[in-house]
């Protein structure tokens, strides 16, 4: 029986935890919060507390791990470099001492930063448009310097997280009748979690490596998903003033090909407005 760990069990992790369950492998979630571990216990054959810098606890729960998802989340936007560089340097001190035969890592498309809604793929010059940005684009590259003819390394590249619980409505309800800086052009990316759950256990099923951009098929804007997010929940649109410079720092169409071409099948290649 397979024997996975994820590091950082939050929305995508306790997903996945079910989903792995359910096909037959011995799942380990880990939390850095205490309060958590009940809820994880319910999802997953054994729930621990772990902090991804602490190299000892790391080599003892990897002492009888095949596969492992590295899907933290930083608590805030000041917390990047202790959640995403120091988890990634820890874990390359320890994996080489480990029987872990493949990583998946859940990253962002925010590495390729603002390419002026030009299309981009796995081949495209990341340019990441602040330090967090950088932090995600170094933390990819210190975890892929683990990778070796034994041990595969997958960095999945997502788009905007949506799904039960983070419906598309929810995320833009708030945004209803107001006036945002820019023209509502910029690129859209998102991904339902459907689909991060898919590609996760695809990627562990043909143990992918390298580097793969999880986001939906078809592209839109941002103006046009948030009109017609609010469209269908009979909300005031948005007003885009154009005399504004925009304030999102991530502008590119982001391909999928890659990853299709792998045998990969989306779930919602299109964005479902219901999000559930």
């Amino acid at each position: 029986m397979v024997h996975a760990v994820i590091l950082g069990c939050g929305y995508v992790g306790k997903a996945v935890a079910r989903h792995w369950q359910s096909k037959g492998l011995t799942v380990t979630a880990t939390t850095t919060h205490p309060e958590k571990v009940p809820a994880l216990q319910a999802i997953a054959h054994q729930a621990i507390v772990l902090q991804g810098n602490d190299a000892a606890a790391l080599r003892d729960v990897f002492s009888n791990t095949e596969v492992l998802l590295v899907s933290v989340g930083a608590p805030s936007a000041d917390a990047y470099e202790a959640t995403y560089l120091e988890t990634a340097k820890t874990l390359v001190s320890v994996l080489p001492d480990t029987a872990v035969r493949q990583v998946i890592y859940t990253g962002s498309y925010a590495v390729y930063g603002d390419q002026g809604g030009a299309w981009v793929d796995e081949e495209t010059a990341i340019a990441p448009a602040n330090r967090n940005g950088e932090i995600l684009a170094e933390t990819e590259e210190i975890l892929l310097q683990v990778a070796t003819d034994q041990r595969a390394v997958c960095v999945l590249r997502l788009g905007g997280i949506y799904g039960p619980g983070r419906e598309l409505a929810r995320i833009f309800s708030r945004a209803a009748g107001s006036t945002r800086p820019g023209d509502g052009s910029d690129a859209s990316n998102w991904i339902h979690l459907d689909d991060i759950v898919g590609a996760i256990a695809f990627a562990e099923q043909h143990r992918l490596s390298g580097v793969y951009n999880l986001v939906q098929t078809d592209p839109t804007t941002t103006g046009e998903l948030i009109n017609r997010v609010l469209q269908a929940q009979q909300l005031p649109p948005v007003t885009w003033d154009a005399s504004q410079s925009s304030t999102r720092p991530y502008n590119a169409r982001v391909s999928n090909q890659k990853l299709r071409d792998a045998g990969y099948t989306l779930i919602h290649p299109t964005i479902d407005l219901g999000g559930n």
